[in-house]
């Protein structure tokens, strides 16, 4: 279900019971205190299936991750500590407002209750800090409700239950939540995570039209079933706490199952993140490649969140025969480095964010950028094929694209094939904490999963789903298998550009340079 036009509950919130722990219910149960409700591991005998997911998924796995523990860590000392609880506030957030940490250096003494996003932290949150979007602003009920998406709450035996708006993944207002984690602003003013951002200036936050959050990262279940394994629990539609998208544990969490379980969670919300199609453009002698990616099924822009760490790129290959006349993007192994591409592979389309200091060289901590400059597909804009915007989403990269000095491949081809590749975090990121010293688990270095983005595609003359012959009547002829165009109007690839401290315009941002083709 879509949310609303107007985006407001049909039943206002309720919290259902007097909110005070520990009073006996009307069977004579005693309700689970507020000490015992911050424990994750108190709600799995009656959310057996919402605890499984969670405990596997990278909102528990947070504070526990060793490469956000190497960040946090070479942060604190880089900064001489004025990182404060900068990260570990969204990655452990109620070891922070209880005061068990307030800089995530000790969180291997801290109990594991309150490690991660825990259950008792999301679903206790009743409102954000007014004039703040950004670095965890979510404020915290002094009770003991537990609130959800239900504006009929069920009183069990275990807790008070409320209805939220903010928990109501068919609510637009429920992705502010999600967004005061998944927007971050570091201590330059520099906007280095903008996920929320995104989603809000994409046609997916429009009312009538959106999607939220919930609705693309918690699967809805197909059947009724009950929530909680409680007696008289009424029948709901379920929501996964699973929280797919493209980080996975690098180390078994809880277990290798349920790590290979999330692994392949995210491997299937990828596999309809993008649409693409390859083309062979010209003839013998005069021939090139080209990619068109269309970021449709993001809520934002693509790979987003933490895009100065991610690695997302095209790897391509075109054949004659038995020999390969052309390739960009191929790694030797999935722990090379894409980045030592660039000096020897002019074409490679690399698509992250990129952060620069006040000196104006680029940097890998966040914490020392004062602007960035963005190399992500942007996000769908409309729905109207009528509308130009619609387009500034078909995203178009030429190879050999005359950089290296080639503008033409060696010979015209008979067959192509191209991947995209996705790594959550950098090899040459790890390879740098790991220098440094302040990462020791190889783990984090050979765990990192590449994954391939949306479906690969291998061009043919057998292949081949659409031809046309371009403003000069030059042929083309393209491979799709998710009904996007080639000769549809695109946008070029964004080029690099030089972010200077006084071209900031006061946000962190340097501008990247594309125009749109028809």
């Amino acid at each position: 279900m879509l949310p609303s036009g107007d985006c407001k509950p049909t039943n206002p919130p309720v919290d259902a019971g007097t909110p005070d722990a520990g009073t006996p219910d009307a069977g004579g149960s005693t309700r689970l205190t507020r000490e015992q409700l911050m424990d994750p591991d108190a709600c799995k005998d009656c959310h057996p299936k919402h605890y499984e997911e969670w405990a596997g998924s990278m909102h528990a796995y947070a504070a526990d991750d060793p490469v956000f523990l190497a960040m946090n860590k070479r942060g604190q000392r880089e900064t001489n500590g004025e990182l404060g609880d900068f990260c570990v506030k969204c990655h452990a957030p109620m070891a922070v407002r209880t005061g068990a940490t307030t800089d995530g250096l000790n969180l291997a003494d801290v109990p594991q209750k309150l490690k991660g996003v825990t259950c008792f932290f999301c679903h206790t949150v009743n409102g954000v800090e007014q004039g703040h979007q950004s670095n965890n602003p979510l404020t915290l009920a002094n009770d003991d409700v537990m609130r959800g998406p239900f504006n009929d709450p069920y009183v069990s035996s275990a807790h008070y239950a409320g209805y939220s708006e903010l928990h109501h993944r068919d609510r637009l207002a429920s992705a502010t939540l999600c967004g005061t984690c998944h927007d971050i602003v570091n201590g330059h003013g520099t906007h280095i995570e903008r996920t929320f951002a995104e989603w809000k200036e994409s046609v997916f936050s429009q009312p009538n039209v959106g999607i939220t959050c919930g609705q693309c990262h918690m699967d809805q279940s197909v059947e009724l079933e009950p929530v909680a394994n409680v007696p008289g629990a009424p029948l709901r539609r379920n929501h996964s706490h699973l929280f797919p998208a493209v980080d996975n544990a690098v180390t078994p969490f809880p277990d290798e199952a349920a790590t290979q379980r999330l692994i392949a969670a995210n491997q299937r919300f990828l596999n309809a993140t993008l649409r693409s199609a390859l083309c062979v453009h010209g003839f013998p002698g005069q021939a090139h490649v080209f990619v068109v990616l269309d970021n449709s099924n993001n809520g934002h822009a693509f790979p987003s969140g933490a895009s100065q760490d991610r690695r997302v790129w095209v790897e391509i290959e075109a054949f004659s025969g038995a020999q390969r006349i052309y390739s960009s993007g191929v790694l030797q192994n999935d722990r090379q480095p894409v980045t030592d591409l660039l000096a020897t592979d002019p074409d490679l389309w690399l698509m992250r964010d990129r952060l620069f200091d006040d000196q104006g060289d680029e940097v890998h901590d966040f914490w020392a950028g004062t602007c960035y400059e963005s190399l992500q597909l942007p996000a769908q804009q409309t729905f109207s094929i009528s509308d130009p915007r619609f387009y500034q989403s078909h995203v178009m990269k030429r190879y050999p694209n005359g950089l290296g000095g080639r503008l033409f491949l060696s010979g015209f081809p008979d067959r192509v094939r191209m991947r995209v590749r996705l790594s959550p975090i950098g090899q040459d990121v790890l390879q740098e904490l790991i220098a440094s010293g302040d990462l020791t688990d190889m783990r984090a270095r050979d765990n990192t999963v590449v994954y391939d983005v949306g479906t690969p595609l291998e061009w043919t003359a057998a292949t081949v789903t659409e031809r046309f012959a371009d403003s000069q009547g030059i042929p083309v002829s393209c491979i799709s298998k998710t009904a996007l165009l080639g000769a549809d109007p695109k946008t070029l690839a964004a080029a690099k550009s030089t972010c200077a401290p006084a071209a900031n315009g006061g946000d962190g941002t340097v501008g990247s340079a594309s125009r749109t083709i028809p």
